[in-house]
């Protein structure tokens, strides 16, 4: 794998090299300037691809709810139905005696995947939502 490397120079202001040997050290002691550099391409390369809506993508879309809100859980329920192609996987917590956490691992296209969490974050009581694709064929290709 070293002979695939490239080295380049980058010219950077000292104060945003700082801030960034920070975040470098805050992900583990075992990262260093050209992973953490790395890590940001793929993460780049990530959402470039999400944007194109036929990349097949991975992710996850998490969300917090209150299930005692007046049909929620029904409308949940059924959004997640229409989509069962998509959903891989969800898990369900009780967060407490009013709120759970939701978690759904989702397998397709960025299109049917944005739908989808567009769909269920966009309802009526959920307090909480998010996705994040955390995979793509780029990313992926381009290796660790």
């Amino acid at each position: 794998m070293a002979s695939d490397l490239v080295r380049f120079s980058v010219a950077i202001p000292e104060g945003l090299l700082e801030a960034f040997d920070r975040h470098a050290a805050r992900r583990g002691t075992h990262i260093n300037r050209s992973e953490a550099i790395r890590d940001l391409i793929r993460e780049q390369l990530v959402e470039e691809d999400f944007d194109d809506p036929d990349t097949e993508v991975v992710g996850s879309i998490t969300m917090v709810y209150d299930h005692h809100t007046i049909g929620l859980s029904g409308s949940l329920d059924q959004i997640q139905h229409d989509h069962m192609d998509v959903i891989v996987s969800t898990m369900h917590v009780h967060l407490d005696h009013f709120n759970c956490l939701e978690v759904l691992a989702v397998r397709g296209t960025s299109e049917r995947i944005s739908a989808l969490a567009d769909q269920l974050l966009g309802t009526k009581g959920v307090s909480y939502g998010r996705l994040a694709a955390v995979a793509s064929k780029s990313a992926i290709e381009a290796g660790h």
